[in-house]
């Protein structure tokens, strides 16, 4: 049981610390636009922004 909080409290403060990196990110990059565009968000799964995986309408927009 203890095993199973500390794995699901481990997974939820990697998802919080990706969502603050994604936040501060966007924020940097609209602070800094003579830097160009850093990347470009791209609509579908993301096998299709890699360029596989796209066969057969698996990933729609």
């Amino acid at each position: 049981m203890r095993n199973a909080l500390i794995t699901v409290a481990a997974i939820f403060v990697i998802m919080a610390i990706g969502i603050i990196v994604d936040r501060l990110y966007r924020r940097f990059a609209a602070r800094n636009p003579q830097l160009g565009p850093f990347r470009k968000e791209k609509p579908g799964c993301g096998a299709c922004s890699g360029g596989s995986g796209c066969g057969g309408g698996h990933c729609g927009p």
